[in-house]
């Protein structure tokens, strides 16, 4: 459930919410781990908690102008934060495409499964998505099988898309429209 005067999703389990300045220390701990950071498109490697401080502070802009909606997911009892969630408004098209990291320690725990469940309907339901989609490394089919969970269907492959750790990396683009939900 969404709340937007707090801008925080609730679901049985978590509770997403804007990050806090706070949270600097344990997103750089998190995200300072190449098992993550070679997963995910855009994260560097090593990430020190001055990357965490200059990228919190541009989440309330990017909300107010509808330009991205960034999440942290968190425990709903004891408040531990294991990743974020986001989600990019491709204003015009009336679509956005989602992302997420999670600590290593957080995995196959259905977190990402859940949080992306939510954002995918936080989209559709709140914000007038038509579309949303999603992208993985192919060498990292885990995060393919949560977009698939969710009711995502594979659109496409792009070969040696992306060059991170000095390699190209081919792309598995996901997607689902509103109607399909």
């Amino acid at each position: 459930m969404y709340d937007a005067d707090k801008r925080t999703i609730t679901t049985d389990r978590l509770i997403l919410r804007p990050f806090e300045l706070s949270d600097a220390e344990e997103v750089s701990r998190l995200c300072n781990n190449y098992n993550v950071c070679k997963g995910t498109l855009s994260l560097p490697y090593p990430y020190p908690v001055e990357s965490a401080l200059g990228w919190i502070p541009t989440h309330k802009e990017n909300f107010d102008n509808d330009i991205a909606y960034e999440f942290a997911v968190t425990d709903k009892e004891t408040g531990t934060l294991y990743g974020c969630i986001s989600i990019m408004n491709k204003k015009g098209q009336n679509n956005g495409e989602a992302g997420y990291w999670f600590g290593e320690e957080f995995w196959g725990r259905g977190y990402a499964t859940e949080a992306l469940a939510c954002i995918i309907e936080f989209a559709f339901n709140y914000k007038g998505f038509h579309r949303v989609y999603a992208r993985h490394f192919e060498s990292n089919p885990a995060s393919g099988r949560v977009m698939e969970k969710v009711g995502m269907l594979k659109e496409g492959r792009h070969i040696d898309h992306v060059f991170k750790a000095d390699k190209y990396e081919n792309v598995i683009s996901y997607g689902i429209v509103k109607e399909d939900k």
